[in-house]
């Protein structure tokens, strides 16, 4: 009777998915092709009547290019000549200069050498900006500049740059550069050891294994991972670090999409390296995509602690997908949950304000989920950690003195002005924060937070209006209370801007390895994780046990 009652009732309702499933694909394939005609046809007819000559790839690409903007800023197109410039390389190991560069108002800046690689013992350094590569001088290059820092092993690259406004030279050698998803693990004191994971390449968990093993054989008997700031990456890569510490056949991350071959489902394959050993996760709000799967994942299955501030919120899975004639696609197929069903994207592209932004996920609209063990996590913006810290919520001011480079140009200046520190840890005084706040005010930097892009946008409609004269006396006091107000926003989060200071000093002397070993003696989420794992009762009564 019950195989008789599946039959008469399971089947219809299937066939009437299948249906209902063919009655909506056979609508949108006449919607698209429709659209496409469209489109088509308005191509031809514009370049084929248009007054002057056209540029039709040029036109195309901005049209593809535009349409994507619409949805989320992960899906992107690339064309031939874009494939061939920026195809990523998620082995970790790329030929190349070996430093971090910026491209700003079309000058390039070496943001940081890494120690021992070829623009570090070329002698470039942070702050240096490259004005001639080759027989090119950059000034009349409009291409992409760093193309031109490429090549095959061991060639010889002649390099021009300015430092502290003086012109020099060197010769530049390219090699292999490895870039290390671990760049750094010791112990904090006599029992924990911390791991720096910066990013998921393809050696990430194989590092972050070595790492742990050999701070197991150093004694550690709990460890801090360290995930702040780091963007993410491949996704098993974050699967296979959980699995270093759940067991086999743990679900770790499913992702969902409309698209049923993109319903996926992740779980740990292997043996871990340790299941019982107390962990915490320093999260913040820069760490993003695959740091949220581990994060996510390793507090639903209440196997760590995680400490710092809300992350990102990415809960977006992108792939590349081959096109014709050499272009490619990168589009977002599918939305990732943590193991209790969480998902953690925090901005709904679907809806977007009048200023066309999307618009962040209401916090009254957060749903609840339970950890294995019963505790309460929401979704709907990043990963909230159990202990959060104030230390590691960045202010807008400090974000716009990082964005706009104040922090990063002062530390230049007092680096040539104080050349002989060595490993000796600066000295951020009070007098040094007046004077850091002095150059502020004599470059004239421009924070450009939302209300002075406002201020500015107002004062250029009114010039267009040939109302600016009339408005001017106004203007200027509404600018001078705004700059008062970015006055009195330095002085109340001076130390947080002290210390992003003294962070970018020690890189200079130190390079990064200096800085994570500072951390390791002073930094405040760090010694709170520690302290956090060294008392037992405490730990425990976060996750339950």
């Amino acid at each position: 009777m019950f195989i008789k009652l599946r039959k008469r009732y399971v089947l219809p309702t299937l066939a009437a998915g299948f249906m209902f499933v063919g009655v909506s694909f056979k609508d949108d394939f006449f919607e698209i092709a429709k659209q496409i005609e469209i489109f088509t046809t308005l191509f031809k007819t514009v370049n084929n009547n248009y007054v002057d000559e056209t540029n039709p790839a040029q036109l195309m690409d901005k049209a593809i290019k535009s349409m994507l903007e619409d949805l989320d800023p992960y899906t992107n197109y690339f064309n031939e000549q874009d494939v061939a410039k920026f195809k990523i390389n998620s082995t970790g190991e790329y030929t190349g200069i070996g430093a971090l560069i910026a491209r700003k108002d079309g000058r390039l800046i070496i943001k940081e050498p890494y120690k021992d690689y070829p623009a570090d013992k070329a002698g470039l350094k942070a702050g240096d900006e490259i004005v001639q590569i080759g027989d090119v001088v950059l000034a009349n290059f409009k291409e992409d500049a760093g193309e031109l820092l490429k090549g095959s092993r061991n060639t010889k690259i002649d390099i021009k740059y300015l430092r502290q406004g003086k012109q020099m030279s060197t010769q530049l050698t390219l090699n292999e550069v490895d870039v290390k998803a671990v760049p750094y693990y010791s112990l904090v004191g006599k029992e924990t050891g911390y791991i720096v994971l910066s990013q998921f390449n393809a050696k990430a968990s194989q590092e972050t294994k070595a790492a742990l093993v050999d701070l197991k054989g150093q004694g550690a008997k709990n460890i801090i991972l360290d995930l702040r700031g780091n963007p993410g990456g491949l996704l098993n890569e974050a699967v296979s670090i959980c699995n270093l510490f759940v067991k086999q056949d743990e679900t770790i991350v499913t992702t969902r999409s409309k698209n049923e071959k993109y319903n996926n489902t992740y779980k740990t394959q292997k043996a871990p390296v340790d299941l019982d050993i107390p962990l915490v996760v320093l999260v913040d709000g820069k760490s993003a995509s695959a740091s949220e799967i581990v994060a996510g994942a390793l507090q639903d299955l209440d196997r760590a602690v995680i400490v710092g501030s809300r992350s990102f919120g990415k809960g977006l899975v992108q792939r590349p997908l081959d096109l014709t004639y050499g272009t490619q696609v990168k589009v977002t197929i599918s939305r990732y949950y943590t193991p209790s069903g969480r998902g953690i994207q925090a901005l709904d592209y679907t809806h977007k304000d009048a200023d066309g932004k999307a618009i962040r996920i209401d916090k009254k609209d957060y749903n609840a989920f339970k950890t294995r063990k019963g505790r309460t996590v929401f979704d709907g913006g990043g990963i909230l950690p159990d202990v959060e810290l104030d230390e590691s919520k960045q202010s807008a001011i400090a974000d716009a003195l990082i964005r706009k480079d104040g922090i990063f140009n002062y530390a230049t200046v007092y680096y040539y002005k104080n050349p002989n520190i060595g490993t000796t840890i600066p000295n951020i005084s009070d007098a040094e924060f007046e004077a850091f706040k002095a150059y502020l005010k004599k470059e004239k930097f421009e924070f450009d937070t939302e209300t002075e892009k406002s201020l500015k946008a107002t004062l250029e409609v009114a010039k267009k209006e040939k109302v600016d004269q009339s408005i001017a006396t106004e203007y200027n006091q509404l600018l001078a209370a705004l700059q008062k107000s970015e006055e009195k926003e330095l002085a109340t989060h001076k130390g947080e801007i002290k210390q992003l200071l003294l962070d970018e000093l020690i890189k200079r002397y130190q390079y990064k390895e200096g800085l994570y070993k500072y951390y390791t003696t002073s930094n405040p989420e760090i010694q709170k994780a520690a302290a956090l794992l060294n008392n037992t009762a405490q730990y425990n009564k976060i996750l339950l046990k």
